[in-house]
């Protein structure tokens, strides 16, 4: 994760590739809420197995490219779904790390039927922070942090829907994009952050790739979350955004999704949003009324297992899983 800029940007966007002004649609968010009628999912969201699966790859240590924990936590990630019966893409580039040193990313692109139409793209990063440059132990902040929510989180959620996506088709097909090289920027140089949607989002692992919407997880897996509505995302992507968490609210999820404002981060959907035209949204843990904003395990070593939470994760996995079942249901 990196340190983002909070921007003000205008809600009405003029943008060529999207739709732009959206700040109309803010007012409606809460009666769409009220009319909704919910259908129950199909299957639960299995909150104990996302767990494991932000556990396991805690357990590698810090994932940071180019170090053999990476590197086995990627392989990992790959068996995995495999294992589940997924075709895999797995694409390499040439970025550079937070020293500002040349170094091999891998995104990982997984889905089950790569010609099938309707299309959602699910997308997380699975690498960490070189640095722990927000550590309040000064000594420490040059080493590595674990990530377990700053990229183990998002991961561990979208692995838990590939799996019952394999088991359970919910009318659409769900392409699956972990990227890599997204936590190694330095403040203040927006372009040398997520390297790895940069480069996916200009050469896709298909010609003219293109999906119905896009949704990017991270750091959704935090004790008493909170996430409010981004604002690139709100910007172009609201029918989405609103979606979501409306679902979440009907859901009993509204502790966590918070109908408001929040700032604009620059973060792995906005490269897809900018270069593939495709409307993404974020889900992020960042609560603009604090001064921290991402809490206080962020870029910390205290960002572990201990931080993370099965009703967090739960409360985000479920809401994703009832809402595509219940927009594609047939």
């Amino acid at each position: 994760m990196q340190i983002r800029n909070i921007i003000q940007i205008g809600l009405c966007v003029l943008a060529s590739m999207l739709v732009g002004c959206t700040g109309s649609k803010q007012g409606q968010a809460g009666s769409q809420a009220d009319q909704m009628q919910t259908i129950a999912p199909t299957s639960a969201f299995d909150a104990d197995s996302a767990y494991r699966f932000v556990s396991d790859q805690v357990a590698f240590g810090p994932r940071v490219p180019g170090s053999a924990a990476h590197r086995a936590c990627g392989d990992w990630i790959v068996a995995k779904l495999r294992g589940w019966g997924y075709h895999i893409i797995e694409q390499a580039f040439t970025g550079k790390d937070y020293f500002g040193k040349s170094i091999q990313g891998r995104n990982i692109i997984a889905t089950l039927a790569p010609e099938a139409t309707p299309r959602v793209l699910l997308m997380a990063h699975w690498d960490t922070r070189a640095v722990a440059d927000h550590d309040p132990q000064h000594s420490r902040r040059s080493e590595p942090i674990l990530g377990a929510d700053d990229g183990g989180s998002g991961v561990g959620v979208l692995l838990e829907l590939a799996r019952q996506h394999a088991q359970e088709h919910v009318g659409v097909e769900l392409d699956f994009v972990f990227f890599d090289l997204e936590d190694g920027g330095n403040n203040g140089d927006n372009d040398s952050w997520c390297l790895g949607s940069q480069h996916w989002s200009k050469h896709p692992h298909q010609t003219d790739y293109q999906a119905e919407f896009g949704i990017l997880l991270d750091m959704v897996g935090a004790k008493k979350a909170k996430f409010y509505w981004e604002g690139h995302s709100r910007a172009y992507a609201a029918p989405i955004l609103y979606k979501v968490w409306e679902e979440a609210r009907a859901l009993g999820f509204g502790d966590y999704f918070i109908s408001a404002g929040g700032g604009a981060m620059i973060d792995d959907h906005v490269p897809v949003i900018q270069n593939r035209g495709i409307p993404a949204i974020d889900i992020i843990n960042h609560n603009p009324h604090t001064d921290q904003g991402f809490g206080e395990h962020w870029h910390t070593h205290g960002d572990n297992m201990n931080i993370i939470d099965r009703k967090t994760l739960g409360a985000v996995g479920q809401t994703l899983h009832t809402m595509l079942r219940n927009k594609y249901r047939k």
